[in-house]
């Protein structure tokens, strides 16, 4: 009997051990780490190891953007006090761009659909971890910061309201208590900062022109901002400070200043943005010196020098960006011109030599026309 015994418990020890994971030295040593921080079953195997998700960035393999994210949320987990906040989630979205990201407020959420909070988060206060916060304090760590730094307040009735104020429970509270639009701010024309650097304390920028004309958005140059950089109550903003002709001092270091505009600029002369006094708004036939006419005015900047960031640079020729010119099929009456029966199947050589399209050449088939006195054809409105 007692030899039955010991094979029994001999078989049962080696087959719980053979269905465990070997465990060797690349398990970390901490304290309270039990094979439960990481196995969900009692015996996990090779073929099922029972694993809890690791919430590690490099496993993410979807990224969510903004443009996908809903408009409005409602939360209304918690309301026993108060009404749902409906919370602007698309906006805080779009700003999160410029502070890490969705995984600011979806952390540890790393692959798949996104989960709702309580998904992590207990509702009820009293929990065995207290290293993870229940579900109303990880809503209000994530909200109160950027709020206070920019109102520097923490009134509850900004984004709820209480039921006791409202006795008619048929009717929701009004809006103005649960922001459901992103406070306005001003887009600033020219901000002028000023420096210490002794060839040429004040550098110009314009702001209009980098988001309208060079198309380039609030995170290429915002990077790890908070909401305080515009939104501080208490202080002028940058669009009010320049109104008022003042210059902003710049506080950040000599590398933080220039990283923003490197990704651009980084082989320019020290002295094209540094000056002694603020510089006059981008002109492009005295910065390029070709004036850009009326076809071209409209014209986005990529639609000639390319991506952004990635300029390339171009001489005065059409055929930079017209290269796929055919006789016969360019519409030439685009130009303000229609040509009439005997030019119209004339190559585009044949009158501009030079591929610079500016005035054309008769000289090649008449010697007695020029241009503009003669044309080959009608002038139209445009």
């Amino acid at each position: 009997m007692k030899k039955l015994f010991i094979t029994t418990l001999i078989l049962l020890v080696s087959t719980f051990v053979s269905g465990q994971t070997n465990i060797d030295g690349n398990h970390p040593s901490v304290k309270g780490l039990t094979c439960k921080t990481c196995h969900t079953c009692d015996r996990p195997t090779k073929q099922n190891p029972c694993l809890v998700p690791c919430p590690r960035d490099e496993m993410i393999t979807i990224h969510q953007t903004p443009k996908d994210a809903p408009s409005i949320i409602t939360i209304d987990t918690l309301s026993n006090m108060y009404f749902p906040v409906q919370f602007s989630h698309k906006i805080h979205a779009q700003m999160s761009q410029m502070s890490g990201g969705c995984a600011g407020c979806h952390h540890y959420n790393t692959v798949g659909p996104i989960l709702n909070c309580e998904n992590c988060h207990e509702v009820k206060r009293k929990r065995d971890d207290l290293s993870k916060p229940d579900l109303k304090g990880a809503f209000h760590r994530q909200c109160m910061d950027c709020h206070r730094e920019w109102s520097h307040s923490t009134n509850c009735k900004t984004c709820h309201a209480l039921k006791s104020d409202y006795p008619d429970k048929d009717k929701n509270p009004p809006m103005l208590l649960s922001i459901s639009d992103h406070p306005e701010v001003p887009e600033p024309t020219k901000i002028v900062y000023e420096t210490e650097y002794a060839k040429g304390k004040l550098v110009t920028f314009f702001h209009d022109d980098h988001t309208n004309k060079f198309k380039l958005d609030c995170k290429s140059c915002h990077q790890n901002e908070s909401c305080n950089r515009c939104h501080d109550t208490q202080k002028l903003s940058v669009v009010e400070s320049t109104a008022l002709g003042q210059t902003i001092k710049v506080k950040k270091d000599k590398d933080q200043r220039h990283k923003p505009c490197f990704s651009c600029h980084q082989n320019d002369k020290c002295s094209n943005c540094h000056m002694d006094k603020p510089m006059d708004k981008f002109d492009h036939a005295i910065s390029t010196g070709w004036a850009l006419n009326k076809f071209h005015i409209k014209l986005e900047c990529q639609k000639c020098h390319g991506e952004v960031k990635n300029f390339k640079k171009l001489d005065n020729t059409c055929y930079n960006c017209h290269t796929n010119f055919e006789t016969g099929k360019f519409d030439h009456k685009v130009t303000g011109l229609q040509l009439d029966e005997i030019h119209i199947e004339a190559g585009c050589e044949d009158c501009h030599q030079d591929k610079t399209f500016s005035k054309p050449v008769c000289t090649n088939c008449h010697e007695d026309k020029s241009f503009p006195k003669d044309k080959p054809g009608k002038l139209i409105k445009m």
